[in-house]
């Protein structure tokens, strides 16, 4: 036996490879759909959702930071309040709250430049796979089933016994035959 030849004890092995590699094959390609789906909810999330939300965050905020403003003019004009510390702490953590929402905005419009070319390698390497599973694995399996039909159709043949035949001679070339002469000398 040579290295390029296979022992093949078993076709129902074979088939058992077979219905693997289509179970395999069902579960990896709805792995790389669950990936794409979520690159693109991702994608989602940072362009859109997140951008709305701080957006809307950092209306709230300025209102909120606006509002302890207010107030803490009308706290120094009141002449029955003594200290403004609370109306001053109070548009303190409103400004920094405004400006950790205007960070955020910032970080967001950064993710969302950078996400394709961040995320776009890994992504090359994901439609490499699926092109794998689409092309090259169908191949195989198809490839599978005919070895196991032509593998089935020789282990379901009887060998055929074909006799020894004579070589067919013709009177020129049988030496026993009396009616041919020698040539000549």
């Amino acid at each position: 036996m040579t290295g390029n030849e296979a022992k093949v004890r078993s076709i129902e092995t074979l088939d058992a490879f077979r219905a693997s590699l289509i179970i395999f094959l069902t579960k990896a390609r709805r792995s790389v759909d669950q990936v794409s789906e979520e690159v693109n909810r991702t994608r989602q999330w940072i362009t859109n959702d997140q951008k709305f939300h701080w957006q809307t965050q950092l209306k709230r905020r300025t209102q909120v930071m606006h509002q302890a403003e207010q107030e803490l003019v009308s706290a120094r004009f009141s002449t029955l309040r003594a200290s403004t510390t609370m109306q001053e702490m109070a548009v303190r953590k409103a400004k920094k709250s405004v400006k950790e929402a205007e960070e955020k905005i910032q970080q967001v419009k950064a993710w969302s430049r950078n996400f394709d070319a961040a995320i776009d390698p890994s992504l090359k390497k994901i439609e490499s796979l699926r092109s794998y599973l689409d092309h090259d694995i169908p191949k195989a399996i198809a490839w599978l089933s005919q070895l196991q039909r032509s593998l089935s159709a020789y282990t379901d043949n009887t060998p055929i016994i074909v006799e020894p035949s004579t070589p067919s001679t013709s009177p020129e070339d049988d030496p026993a035959d009396p009616s041919i002469s020698p040539p000549a000398l």
